[in-house]
């Protein structure tokens, strides 16, 4: 017996919404990585970048 695979038509509207939505979260997880780096450098302090390599 063959599996059917039905595949869902989106409306231009629903893909629009589907878009907006995606690129909100993009931006959501950026700023969250943005905030724990910003607060991982606040906690280890200004000397971090000052240390020999």
């Amino acid at each position: 017996m063959k599996d059917r695979i039905d595949y869902v038509r989106l409306t231009p509207e629903e893909q629009k919404r589907r878009r907006r939505r995606s690129v909100a979260l993009a931006l959501t997880l950026a700023a969250f990585c943005i905030l724990l780096f910003a607060i991982t450098l606040a906690k280890l302090g200004p000397g971090v970048l000052q240390r020999p390599l």
